[in-house]
């Protein structure tokens, strides 16, 4: 793993002072390194799609519709070999005669396939799930994802439905892989996947949700192709879909829960420590330790907390900082009533926000997003909101989904931070920009990082307070609280993985720091503990990223334009912090040399 780190930061810090063209290289040398780069990319993504058919599907590449990935170890490995391989030919080019935009995606690239190389070396297909989200979360949403249009869509549906068994006893194998190692999620997670995955165990397939694109088939379908399409697909739900949930439900219940690991810190599993030490500089995009990260938490936690109770004394509530959070997760005023209600409100935020806007972007997506509810199924283990991407080209709105399970615990207060970093500026801009830029490999319109991506989105909360988005001081207090969240996640993710935090003591945490309900702390805690290190990415992203602008601030004085300098933070698509420093500094040159 040793080699790896070395590698890993080289990609973070291969930026900056190296120039655009070697001045020794010639018009042809120069073309030619560029070329092998661009069918480098052409070959790795064309493997990637081959590999990964749901991503495809995605992604508009209709070649795969018909299955699923292969998931053995021995189909990681060959992939891992095929990373291996693609990574020998980028050094094989020379970098320092690349154009500019050439040696950004030559480093991209480099970063992404680092990336992955790492994930195939801890092997952590063994562990297929997360607290909220899993292998079987992608077939339970297949029908929405899947074009419908034409018969051999159907077809294709049809065949990667009867493709879930054979992907499931493999996602099992691998599971078992894992009790046999000693890397599993702990055993506390299971009391929120198993209840999902019993949510598809029926007896009745046309009562499914796998059953209702057979509902909607187009008009102009002949009756004889209706007729076989309809026996096939319930076929293929009652033989193949069904059966492989009831055995993913068995084997959760009587063999993966009873004999998975009691501890809840990655550093208590076989290399765990390196694992996670890995994983934060993956999240962070620097080289940081879990030490220096937990210290950086602390002191966000202590600052913005002051800020809450300079808020409380300003509402004149007579009580303690404790009792006032009491009266934020109890009092209904705070509270929708119906989801329609929530929803509403939710998308009354979106609209205000879509309408300030263009005061601080110059340039906006073409994809428009939708407001809806988190699907019931999934909706008790959810998080309170997310953003699901969409794509221009396939003709799928972005969606800003809001969890609408247990209404009493979703205030009111909280939606416009939410709807700022689910919709837009944040998730639904910063991601629909990066899908439309021009000129760039496929690899960079589907790369995200989270240090980038949530980072952005932390800031875009922030945001709010200029776009004056925030009506009064209970939901400037609820954009303060989930600040506090994502500071007490640097303490708590690293308390839990590196320095052996029991889960009461991250669930006190932000029982005693934020207004968040007692719900979705115990589901926002279950979700640091399925997935280390990601938790580290909004707040460190975002202290950068206000950073960047204070320095851009500084050094521009009243020639610094925020339309102008969001831009120049979100034309690259999503990049590591490292490499947003070195650009940002860029962007501040071409401005003063542009105001002289």
């Amino acid at each position: 793993m040793t080699e790896f780190l070395k590698t890993l930061l080289v990609a973070i810090f291969l930026i900056g002072g190296q120039p655009a063209f070697a001045d020794t290289a010639d018009t042809a040398e120069i073309n030619g390194e560029a070329k092998k780069l661009h069918q480098l990319f052409e070959d790795e993504w064309a493997e990637r799609m081959k590999d990964e058919p749901l991503a495809a599907t995605y992604a508009g590449v209709a070649d795969y519709n018909h299955r699923l990935a292969c998931v053995t170890e021995d189909c990681y490995l060959e992939q891992q070999g095929e990373d291996r391989a693609f990574l020998g030919r980028l050094r094989g080019i020379d970098r320092t005669i690349l154009s500019e935009e050439d040696q950004l995606n030559y480093d991209l690239f480099a970063f992404e396939l680092e990336a992955r190389i790492v994930q195939a070396d801890f092997a952590t297909w063994r562990i297929p799930f997360l607290a909220d989200f899993g292998f079987y979360s992608s077939i339970m949403s297949l029908s929405e994802s899947m074009p419908f249009k034409t018969v051999k869509d159907y077809e294709n549906y049809i065949a990667r439905l009867n493709d879930v068994a054979r992907y499931f006893n493999e996602q099992i194998a691998n599971m078992r892989a894992g009790l046999a190692d000693g890397f599993t999620q702990p055993k506390v997670i299971l009391g929120r996947i198993i209840p999902v995955v019993a949510s598809q165990l029926s007896d009745n397939p046309e009562e499914t949700a796998y059953f209702e694109p057979f509902n909607e088939m187009p008009d102009f379908f002949s009756e004889q192709d209706r007729a076989r399409l309809i026996k096939a697909g319930l076929k293929a739900i009652e033989g193949s879909v069904l059966p492989a949930f009831a055995r993913l439900h068995a084997f959760l219940v009587d063999e993966y829960q009873p004999a998975t690991r009691e501890a809840i810190g990655i550093s208590g599993t076989p290399e765990g420590r390196e694992y996670y030490a890995a994983l934060v500089r993956y999240y962070t995009t620097f080289d940081i330790t879990p030490e220096e990260v937990h210290q950086i938490g602390l002191d966000e936690v202590a600052r913005i907390r002051a800020e809450m109770e300079a808020i409380i004394e300003k509402v004149e509530f007579e009580g303690s900082f404790a009792e006032f959070l009491e009266f934020l997760r109890t009092d209904p005023q705070f509270y929708a009533k119906t989801a329609r209600q929530l929803l509403a409100e939710a998308s009354y935020h979106a609209k205000r926000i879509d309408g300030k806007m263009p005061e601080f972007f110059g340039k906006l997506p073409r994809l428009s997003y939708g407001v809806r509810a988190v699907p019931d199924e999934i909706a008790p283990a959810y998080t309170t909101g997310r953003y699901w991407g969409g794509s221009y080209e396939n003709g799928r709105a972005g969606n800003y989904m809001v969890n609408t399970y247990a209404l009493d615990k979703r205030p009111l207060y909280n939606l416009p931070s939410l709807t700022l970093h689910e919709g837009v500026p944040g998730h639904h801009h910063q991601i629909s920009l990066a899908q439309e830029q021009e000129n760039v490999p496929m690899f960079r319109k589907n790369f995200y990082l989270s240090a980038f991506g949530e980072g952005w989105g932390l800031y875009s909360e922030k945001l709010g307070i200029e776009m004056e988005i925030y009506e009064d001081d209970y939901q400037n207090f609820g954009r303060l609280s989930y600040e506090m969240w994502r500071a007490g996640r640097l303490v708590v993710d690293t308390g839990i993985h590196a320095f052996g935090w029991s889960r009461d003591q991250a669930v006190a945490l932000f029982v005693e720091n934020s207004a968040l309900s007692t719900h979705n702390i115990n589901t926002e805690v279950d979700r640091y503990i399925s997935w280390p290190g990601q938790a580290l990415a909004y707040k460190m992203g975002e202290l950068k990223i206000i950073e960047l602008r204070e320095r851009a601030e500084e050094a521009l004085g009243e020639d610094f334009d925020i339309r102008a300098f969001h831009d120049a933070v979100l034309e690259n698509g999503s990049i590591p912090l490292t490499i947003l420093e070195a650009k940002i500094d860029a962007f501040i040159e071409r401005e003063k040399e542009e105001s002289e």
